[in-house]
């Protein structure tokens, strides 16, 4: 792995400051300024959620930015009795806990909490930059080439959440609290985790390209591709890119980089080439520095079923497709427990 990462000619690791800098520059875009004035209203409790051993809750967290309005709705289940709960704000793709992705019922009897934000309800995943927070941001839909994408938005509701943690935090552990999401809201973890340092744990899932994996060599989805599909994900600076991946001032392990020296786990799963695992996995190598504790891996490509949670930054290969799965989640926690 030390010979392929020099292969492909990665810019070494910067300071945290300069990493996050250029990405917001040249991939991501600028974070949305933190609102204004912020409130947050309960909807609905539903008292005996996973035969009564948690209680769900609906609320709306209202924002002032920019001097204008903006709501989205969020869920929060907790576990019933006492103690402070570690927890896990999730960046979904439903707007229900019955989603595919989310085995609430096992990730309560670990006795963890999960807050979740559906997407969606931010803003479009389109190029349509006039709805949701989009609309709120930017006048008639048109941005600056550093302007945030989607992605950066998608943080900005997720860290909006995390406010809302923090006013329970005589029953959250605030001190194991983890941002996680798959695919593209495993690249959105990850964001959100570089910008807001409350959270001590990221775990991206399948995350691949413009996510947890290596740019330079990638196989699969690249960032020609990316921009051309999902460009409004990104700033608009990123879209140059495409056509010069060698030559990019940054890769994807200055992202994962800048969560450091707080936790980070990277999944993977065998089949999801679009992705490429080993890019992922060659991302845990090359940001490993940047660690208190570095990856500890075997110098080789992970073998199916392998884990490597020791280190600050871990990563672990399950056999299956593009995925959240239960045996991600529980990964995931026994990564959370190791430290």
């Amino acid at each position: 792995m030390k010979e392929l990462i020099q292969k492909r000619g990665l810019p070494q690791l910067l300071s945290r400051q300069e990493m996050m800098d250029i990405l917001f520059e040249e991939e991501y875009g600028h974070m949305p300024p933190k609102p204004e004035s912020l409130r947050f209203e309960v909807v609905k409790t539903i008292p005996r959620m996973c035969a009564g051993n948690a209680v769900l809750t609906k609320l709306i967290c209202t924002c002032e930015i920019n001097g204008k309005t903006f709501s989205f709705p969020f869920q929060t289940v907790i576990p019933v009795g006492e103690g402070k709960y570690p927890f896990f704000v999730h960046v979904s793709f439903k707007d229900s806990m019955g989603d595919k992705y989310i085995p609430i019922e096992e990730i309560v009897d670990y006795g963890y909490a999960v807050l979740t934000v559906y997407y969606s309800d931010v803003t479009s995943d389109n190029w349509d930059f006039t709805d949701g927070l989009a609309g709120v941001l930017f006048e008639e839909g048109k941005r600056k080439p550093n302007d945030p994408g989607k992605i950066a938005m998608w943080a900005w509701a997720a860290q909006r959440v995390m406010d809302y943690a923090q006013t329970l935090g005589d029953v959250l552990d605030l001190s194991r609290a983890c941002v996680c999401g798959h695919s593209r809201l495993g690249k959105t973890a990850l964001f959100t985790a570089m910008t807001d340092e409350r959270f001590n744990f990221a775990y991206s899932n399948n995350s691949g390209c413009s996510g947890a994996a290596i740019s330079r060599g990638k196989v699969g989805e690249d960032v020609k591709f990316i921009c051309g599909k999902f460009g409004y994900w990104f700033c608009e600076n990123y879209f140059k890119h495409g056509e010069d991946v060698a030559n990019m001032p940054f890769d994807q392990h200055y992202l994962v980089a800048s969560i450091a020296p707080r936790k980070v786990l990277i999944g993977s799963s065998s089949e999801d080439e679009w992705a490429d695992p080993v890019s992922e996995q060659l991302c845990c190598f090359a940001a490993s520095d940047a660690f208190e504790k570095p990856f500890v891996c075997p110098d080789r490509p992970a073998e199916i079923g392998e884990m490597f949670l020791e280190g600050g930054i871990g990563y672990h290969l399950r056999k299956g497709c593009h995925y959240f799965s239960r045996e991600d989640w529980k990964r995931l926690i026994r990564f959370i427990e190791c430290h």
